[in-house]
Order: structure tokens, then C-alpha cells, then sequence
């Protein structure tokens, strides 16, 4: 199946000024997949080395003598020989062997010819357990999420919506036809998933119960998982932190609630560990009174996203619903799943270059609190984003952003077709009356891909 980050690693290896990549994502996410394929597809040699399962290279790796380690990897791989440009180094699992790590640094200086990728799954643990940090200017990152919703039609073959939604503009009449197929590919999507396996196995058999064996079988490996970057007491913090977050999706994240007997430092801790993993990300709260949105943020005030809709769904045990039930108009119109669905997608937005980040506004008074479920930055521009699970629903809080924050545009997710049209609005609020003006882009949660270019042709109206 093709990845979208095929593109990033043609650009990676194209580049005159490249440098060893990592590749970072949660496990299962097809972070050594999307090397392979690459590799086929540009008739590259892949030298590939599992380093979980050679450990003995800790002593080749520590003396940093890049002529050595070549000569060990050609030896495992059995690949022939390293060939600058016509090979690929691909060190996989590389939290495992940490002395590795260092290494990358050597590969550029002394051998820049060498294509070199690494990745890892448990990176972030290694290096503060081991103390030490990547070579600093002298590496790159791809990151990786699981599949997105236009990834996962091309797994379908469906080339004709995907040219549709590529090709709509907010200046062109939506296509009822094409509207209809979307949100039945979206309604199997949001049971799917974006995990690769999960979708590769429903791509062949059409059953949702294979997908669903797959989404146990991920969720039994992460839970195995825990051992290995937790002390035993943790353990159990960490199972019940992991089985809570996705009934949270879309609520501020307090620790009290996961469970009120244990200090909340412990519970924070536990989190902390699962976001390392990849497994669930923070939305952070942002004042959103300028760029970078990041300025503004307080990292205690957040709210979880879960790795992938697929999985989220699997844990609050969606899946013992009938196949009737679950692709239901009434059940897509579950909140959770939509702000989910939107978030996995939207947390992306700045490229696959830098850590995945996200904000999100909160404006809690007595009198009257507002929320908006996600706010990006889009250019040089704030854009607030509403998600809409159903066909109505009040936009209360984009309206009290857009006053405060005098708002050029704002942006709602929700399942009506596509439009596009300014909006006045006399404004009630606790200090007086007000008026707030501002264009309105309201899209399907399936053109959540597009969502980048279409807000940049809506600014430039």
C-alpha cells in the first residue's frame, strides 16, 4: 500500500545536503514498511539490520569506526556490498542498541555518499535512560501517524475520489455523487482505522471482524509493551491511563478521574510514558494572542488525542456493536470519533519534518465558558477549527474566537457538503454587545486532507 511519506523520503534522498533520517512513530504505525517499499520502488539495495535481534553490534557501534561497522552490516544484511548512492542503510529498532545512535553522526561526516534510516519505536526512553541526546545538526526526522483517510482510499482504489477532492475548489458547486461514496468510505474508515495492517486486511477480505482481530492483536503488543519502559508499580498506572484516554477524547485531561486514590504526580507520570510512546498526543491549550501558537500554550491544560480512530474505538469496545449499528448515520454521529478522526489528521499539518503538535482553545468563566476543538496555524494566520459529528450544532465558541480574536476565517468539520460564505453576527456576551465578521469554510470530515489548501484559498478571497 502507498505511503504518502514516499514523497518525503524521494525529497530525503534526492537532497544534495542529506543526512541519516529517523523515522519516529508509534509502533505498527509501517515505519519499516514504508523504507521497503521505497527501496523496491527506486531499485535502491535495502541492507536492513533488526537491531533487537543483533545485539552483539553494541561493540561495533562503540568504537565509532564507520569502516568496521560497514563491513558488520554488509555481513548481516548478505546484501553484497554498501554502494553509496545505489544502496540503503536501514537500521531498525535502534533504541535497542543505543551505541548506534551516536554512529549517525559518523555516517555524515565520513560517509555522506551512504543513504543511512533508522527507527525506532522507543526512542524517546532510550535517551533518557542512556543521557544522552541525538547528534545535534547532523540527523533529520520523518514522523510517522497511521494512515490517513486519503491513504486509505488509494487502498481501495478509489483514484476518482481522491481526483475529486484534490480538484474541488471553494469556488466550485460540490458533487452530491461523490458526497454520498465519501461518507460511506469515512463510515468504514472510522472502524478501520489507519493503521496499516488493520487496513491492509480489510482491503482484502471487506470483513470489519478481520480489521477488529487486527486492532486486538496491536493493542495486546502495546500492552506488552509497558514492561519495557515502566517499573513494575507502573504497570498498573499505565494500563488504566491507557484504557481511559480514549473515552476522554475532546475533555480536558484531569488526572483525579483516571483514579482518585493515586497521587496525581504518578498518574502524570504514566501519561507522560504513553505520550513518549506515541500512543496518545497532547492538545494543548493556547491563548492564541499570536505565533507562535506554542508562545501562548500552558502544557498542563490539555486534552488527549489516541494514536489512531481504529484502536480508539477498539478499547471502548465499539466494535461488539452490529455491523448495521456501526455504520449508521446515528453512530458517525458519535462526537468522540469525529474530533478524533479530525485531530489524527490535523496534528500532521506542519509536515513530517517536525514533532507532532496541536492546540486547542479554553476559556473557562463562571458566567459562561467557550471551547474550540482545534486551532492551527496556517501561514501567518490563526485558524479556528470546530468538528461537528452530526448534520447541526451550535458555534457558540468559534463565534466568541472569532470576536475576541478578530478572526479572518474560521473553519467547521461536520457531514453536510462543502461551502463557503462570509458571516455577520450581533454578538451577546458579559461586557456588552458586539459584532464579529469574518468568512465561514464549512467541510466534510472526509476532506480533512485538503483542509491546508483549502484554507489558503479561502484566505486569498
Amino acid at each position: 500500500m502507498k505511503r504518502l511519506a514516499e514523497q518525503r523520503l524521494f525529497e530525503w534522498i534526492s537532497s544534495k545536503n542529506r543526512k541519516p533520517l529517523i523515522i519516529r512513530g508509534a509502533r505498527q504505525v509501517g515505519k519499516s514498511t514504508v523504507i521497503r517499499n521505497f527501496s523496491a520502488q527506486h531499485n535502491k539495495t535495502l541492507h536492513e539490520i533488526n537491531l533487537e535481534k543483533n545485539l552483539k553490534l553494541d561493540t561495533v557501534f562503540r568504537k565509532l569506526n564507520i569502516a568496521d561497522i560497514i563491513r558488520e552490516l554488509e555481513l548481516l544484511s548478505n546484501r553484497g556490498r554498501i554502494d553509496g548512492e545505489n544502496s540503503v542503510v536501514f537500521l531498525d529498532e535502534i533504541q535497542a542498541v543505543p551505541s548506534a545512535i551516536p554512529a549517525l553522526r559518523y555516517f555524515f561526516e565520513e560517509r555522506p555518499d551512504i543513504p543511512v534510516v533508522a527507527a525506532g519505536s522507543l526512542l524517546e526512553f532510550t535517551l533518557s535512560r542512556e543521557h544522552f541526546s541525538m547528534p545535534v545538526g547532523r540527523i533529520e526526522y520523518l514522523y510517522l501517524g497511521p494512515m490517513s483517510f486519503q491513504e486509505y482510499l488509494m487502498a481501495q482504489n478509489e483514484g476518482q475520489l481522491i481526483d475529486y477532492m484534490q480538484g474541488f475548489s471553494v469556488h466550485t458547486p460540490p458533487s452530491e455523487a461523490a458526497h454520498g461514496r465519501l461518507l460511506t468510505r469515512l463510515r468504514e474508515y472510522l472502524l478501520v482505522g489507519g493503521m496499516p495492517e488493520a487496513v491492509r486486511v480489510f482491503t482484502d477480505t471487506g470483513r470489519f471482524e478481520d480489521a477488529f482481530k487486527v486492532h486486538d492483536s496491536i493493542i495486546e503488543t502495546y500492552r506488552e509493551d509497558f514492561s519495557k519502559y515502566a517499573s513494575f508499580q507502573d504497570l498498573i498506572r499505565l494500563q488504566k491511563v491507557f484504557d481511559y484516554v480514549p473515552s476522554t477524547i475532546g475533555e480536558k485531561f484531569k488526572y483525579v478521574n483516571i483514579n482518585s486514590m493515586e497521587k496525581s504526580a504518578d498518574m502524570r507520570r504514566s501519561a507522560d510514558l504513553l505520550a513518549r510512546a506515541g500512543i496518545f498526543h497532547h492538545v494543548t491549550h493556547s491563548s492564541c494572542s499570536g505565533l507562535p501558537l506554542q508562545s501562548g500554550a500552558k502544557e498542563k491544560v490539555f486534552k488527549p488525542l489516541f494514536l489512531d480512530v481504529g484502536l480508539m474505538n477498539d478499547i471502548r469496545g465499539i466494535h461488539a456493536l452490529s455491523a448495521e449499528n456501526v455504520l449508521s448515520r446515528q453512530f458517525m454521529n458519535e462526537g468522540k470519533m469525529a474530533e478524533q478522526f479530525i485531530g489524527q489528521h490535523v496534528l500532521y499539518l506542519n509536515g513530517t519534518s517536525r514533532h507532532p503538535s496541536l492546540h486547542y482553545w479554553l476559556r473557562e468563566e463562571k458566567t459562561g465558558g467557550a471551547e474550540v476543538d482545534y486551532v492551527v496555524s496556517v501561514g501567518e494566520t490563526i485558524v479556528p477549527v470546530e468538528v461537528k459529528a452530526g448534520l447541526c450544532g451550535s458555534l457558540k465558541s468559534l463565534l466568541q474566537f472569532a470576536f475576541q480574536k478578530k478572526s479572518r476565517l474560521c473553519v467547521r468539520f461536520d457531514q453536510h457538503q462543502p461551502s463557503f460564505h462570509p458571516v455577520q453576527y450581533a454578538l451577546k456576551n458579559g461586557d456588552g454587545n458586539g459584532h464579529v465578521q469574518f468568512n465561514f469554510l464549512s467541510l466534510p470530515l472526509y476532506m480533512v486532507d485538503e483542509f491546508p489548501r483549502l484554507v489558503q484559498e479561502a484566505l486569498a478571497v
